[in-house]
């Protein structure tokens, strides 16, 4: 009987013990895990302003303790990572001082400074010419955002025409400067855009087919306007002699507002000149014929006289 109750007592107690080492080993590992997520890990920043194109060295480099639970994915932690040896790296995008530098914003180790690099997935970089006046006389500057107006000759028609082509396309570098930094006007013959592969296959063939024209819009301003095609009928104000033209097209005269107003006007010439035609006929309508009455001779001794009788 003594024998069962110790083996009893004997199989508690190691149960028991189990049981507190299982906790003990839960709550030490709660703990460290704890501890690993409050703490801290250093993070390659920049020590200041770095743009396009600088080459990244040491002295632009310090490292800065993050929280562990908030480390941003890609970072570097070491100087080695960043800059391995031998091997230099540019800046592609801008960066402010304690900027966490991160791999999408530097070159490759040992490749120099790439717009390719720049370009978000499926999106192209194509140039157009410009000139003074189709480049805003060089106020345009890289990354602001402008339309693109196309003006060419359609067929069947003898007056040319002005279209928006696009709208709010970045724009990527004007000349080969792709930097901007000073806001002073940037006088070059092309300008590098980001566009999509259709919008990069649009910007070719109108460059062949017509003259192209960058239109500079307001930062952020993200609105695209329903847009209209402008014709030589369109110089004039919209509320031109206080008549607003409606923006639809009539009849077969064309779209846009000036096929409205040219199908207006046509039709108030119509509808004027077939007025003049139906009072010109009525004018023109011979009188009623006067019915021809009887003629009788009267004779007065030797005289006679003629007299009609009736009509």
């Amino acid at each position: 009987m003594l024998r069962r109750q110790t083996a009893i007592a004997l199989a508690i107690a190691i149960v028991f013990g189990l049981v507190a080492v299982y906790l003990a080993n839960t709550y030490l590992l709660a703990s460290q895990r704890n501890a690993a997520l409050g703490g801290t890990t250093p993070v390659a920043v920049a020590t200041g302003p770095l743009t396009y194109g600088t080459e990244l060295t040491a002295d632009k480099i310090r490292f800065a303790d993050y929280p562990n639970s908030a480390l941003p994915p890609g970072s570097f932690h070491a100087l080695n990572e960043i800059l391995p040896p031998g091997q230099k790296r540019v800046v592609l995008a801008d960066m402010q001082p304690n900027e966490p530098i991160l791999p999408a914003k530097i070159s490759a180790p040992g490749q120099g400074a790439s717009i390719a690099a720049l370009l978000p997935a499926g999106m192209r970089a194509t140039s157009v010419r410009i000139n003074d006046v189709s480049g805003v006389a060089g106020f345009i500057q890289p990354n602001d955002s402008v339309d693109i107006l196309i003006t060419r000759s359609i067929a069947g028609r003898d007056d040319p025409v002005t279209d928006v082509l696009m709208q709010n396309v970045r724009v990527l570098a004007i000349g080969q400067d792709a930097k901007g930094a000073d806001g002073k006007p940037i006088q070059g013959k092309t300008a590098t855009l980001l566009v999509d592969q259709v919008g990069a296959q649009k910007l070719a063939l109108g460059q062949q087919v017509g003259t192209l024209s960058l239109v500079l819009r307001k930062p952020g301003d993200q609105t695209n306007p329903v847009v209209e095609t402008v014709s030589l009928n369109d110089l004039r104000d919209s509320l031109y002699g206080g008549v607003h033209y409606p923006a639809a097209s009539v009849g077969s005269y064309g779209g846009g507002l000036g096929g409205a107003i040219s199908g207006a006007m046509q039709k108030s010439a119509a509808q004027i000149a077939s007025s003049r035609r139906a009072v010109s006929s009525r004018t023109k309508k011979a009188a009623p014929a006067k019915p021809k009455g009887d003629d009788i001779q009267v004779y007065r001794g030797t005289k006679g006289d003629n007299y009609t009788v009736g009509g």
